[in-house]
C-alpha cells in the first residue's frame, strides 16, 4: 500500500494539501463521475469550459468552507493578449461562484498562449488582486520550461512527462532547485500510446495506472493529471496509485517499454 507521503503532497504555492492524482474532467467522464472523484478524495481539479466539472464544483464552492479543500487550476483557451487572459479569469470566477482561482495558467505556451508584456501584466494583476493565488503555464518546450523554472514569476509548470518522453529529467527537473515551482505532469499515457503493444514487443504492456505511478514516483512531480472516461477507469487508476511508487524493476521495465513506444 502507498504511504500518505506518496499519495498526498503539500502544494507550496497555494498552501494546500492535495491528492497527487489530479482530475482533468474533459475526456469523457460525466458529472456524476466528477462527484465520485471528489468523494474519493481527489481535490486537484483541472477545469476547462468544455469539461463536466462545473456543476459539481459550483455546488461544492457554495458550501463555503468546502472551497478551501479544492485546488482549482484553469486558464484561458487562448492567451495571446492581456484582455483575453483577464476576461477568462473573470468568467471562471462567475461561472463557478468562487472568489478566487488557485492556479491560473497560460495554456500550451508558445502555441495557444504568449509570454509577453500584456499577458504578464494581467497575470500579475490577477494575483495581486487576490483573484488568483498562483500563476502557471502548460508547456511542451522543455528547454524553455527549464529557463522559466529558474527565472520567472511562475509558481507552477504543467509539463509533458511520461515513460516515452522522460526528457524533463534532463531539461527541467535540474532547474527547479533555485525557485522550487510546483510541477504538474500530464500526458502520462502519451495520449494512450503507452497502453498499446508496439511492434516487436513481446513483454507485458502497462496499464494507465502504471503510467501514473511512473510519473508520481518522481520526487519532482507534485501532481499527475488523469483524464478518465468513466468512473470505472477512475477507480482503476486510484487503485493503481494505492500500490505506491514503482519498484526499481518496474521503473526499468517502464523505461524500456517507453523507448520501444517512442521508437
Amino acid at each position: 500500500m502507498a504511504s500518505p507521503e506518496f499519495e498526498q503532497r503539500e502544494l507550496r504555492t497555494v498552501k494546500k494539501r492535495v491528492f497527487r492524482l489530479g482530475l482533468a474532467a474533459n475526456y469523457g467522464i460525466d458529472e456524476a463521475g466528477v462527484r465520485h472523484a471528489l468523494e474519493r478524495g481527489m481535490n486537484y481539479v483541472y477545469y476547462t469550459f468544455k469539461g463536466t466539472a462545473k456543476g459539481a464544483l459550483k455546488e461544492l464552492f457554495g458550501k463555503g468552507a468546502e472551497r478551501d479543500k479544492i485546488v482549482l487550476a484553469t486558464g484561458p483557451l487562448l492567451g495571446w493578449f492581456g484582455g483575453s487572459v483577464r476576461r477568462s479569469a473573470e468568467r471562471t470566477l462567475k461561472r463557478l461562484g468562487t472568489d478566487y482561482i488557485d492556479i491560473f495558467q497560460l495554456q500550451w505556451l508558445g502555441v495557444t498562449a504568449a509570454w509577453n508584456e500584456g499577458t504578464l501584466k494581467e497575470l500579475r494583476h490577477l494575483k495581486e488582486s487576490g483573484k488568483v493565488r498562483a500563476l502557471g503555464v502548460s508547456i511542451h518546450d522543455r528547454p524553455r520550461a527549464g529557463k522559466l523554472a529558474e527565472d520567472s514569476p511562475l509558481d507552477m509548470l504543467m509539463i509533458r512527462y511520461n515513460a516515452a518522453h522522460p526528457g524533463a529529467e534532463r531539461e527541467i527537473f535540474p532547474h527547479l532547485e533555485r525557485r522550487n515551482p510546483n510541477v504538474i505532469a500530464y500526458t502520462a499515457t502519451s495520449w494512450r500510446k503507452l497502453l498499446k503493444r508496439p511492434r516487436g514487443w513481446d513483454g507485458p504492456v502497462p496499464t494507465a495506472g502504471d503510467c501514473y505511478r511512473f510519473c508520481l514516483s518522481s520526487p519532482h512531480v507534485d501532481v499527475c493529471l488523469t483524464g478518465p472516461a468513466s468512473e470505472q477507469q477512475l477507480d482503476d487508476n486510484l487503485a493503481a496509485v494505492a500500490k505506491g511508487p514503482l519498484s526499481a524493476e518496474e521503473d526499468a521495465w517502464m523505461r524500456t517499454f517507453g523507448k520501444a513506444v517512442h521508437g
